[in-house]
């Protein structure tokens, strides 16, 4: 399988990890550029020439986490964390910012390839998606990856919409945390893994409260998580 054409950036102060890692994601097809601290890798993922980012959150100068706060001032560009294994705080964090996903390290470029995948099949137009998806209050445009919350623009992650996406198909029914992560962000739930609840936290955040107070998405104890219409 071969990719050619897409581009990505690796933002890593780590020379020779960034660069087995380029390497291998050349050999897939890949284009790939790179960066060594995280101001100079913040500046190339605003330029637009980028599919998707790869940003470590240790970095001199900048830090990754800071970087990710300067990309999502005005990017919606998808974004996968290299975080130290273990470190839940740093995760936690990058995912509150607007991380679509974090990679342990030190990780197999395998491990990696098959992240960066799995998001970008998620944001490519699906020549069968459907025209639109309506559940009041919440218009969703699948095939141009645009959310609307009472007519105006929602400004999501990617994973955000993918996860908003599979909620909304599944409006009035809870959806298990298993099933969003392999539907939303490609993968199966780790034990441990805490990446859709700080997902949803910002979902809601974002969609704000009913009337009533409720929050639109409702935790279904052991269940998952559920979209309600207004």
């Amino acid at each position: 399988m071969t990719d050619s054409g897409i581009k990505l950036l690796l933002v890593d102060d780590d020379a020779e990890l960034a660069g087995m890692l380029r390497d291998y994601l050349q050999q897939e097809g890949y284009a790939v550029d790179m960066a060594h601290d995280g101001e100079q890798g913040a500046a190339a993922a605003l330029s637009g020439n980028y599919a998707l980012a790869v940003l470590d959150v240790m970095m001199p100068r900048v830090s990754g986490i800071e970087a990710l706060r300067r990309i999502r001032a005005g990017s919606r560009l998808p974004v996968i964390m290299l975080t130290a294994r273990g470190d839940d705080m740093d995760r936690i964090l990058g995912l509150e910012l607007g991380a679509d996903d974090y990679v342990p390290k030190p990780c197999t470029p395998r491990e990696l390839l098959a992240r960066i995948r799995a998001i970008l099949r998620r944001t490519e137009t699906r020549q069968d998606a459907p025209d639109i998806i309506n559940v009041p209050p919440l218009t969703m445009h699948p095939a141009r990856r645009r959310a609307e919350w009472n007519g105006d623009a929602l400004d999501l992650t990617s994973t955000e919409y993918n996860l908003l996406e599979v909620l909304a198909r599944h409006a009035g029914e809870p959806v298990s945390k298993q099933e969003l992560s392999q539907q939303a962000l490609g993968r199966p739930l780790g034990r441990f893994d805490r990446s859709i609840d700080v997902h949803m936290s910002s979902i809601r955040h974002k969609l704000g409260q009913t009337q009533d107070g409720r929050s639109y998405i409702q935790t279904v104890y052991r269940l998952g998580y559920q979209f309600i219409q207004a």
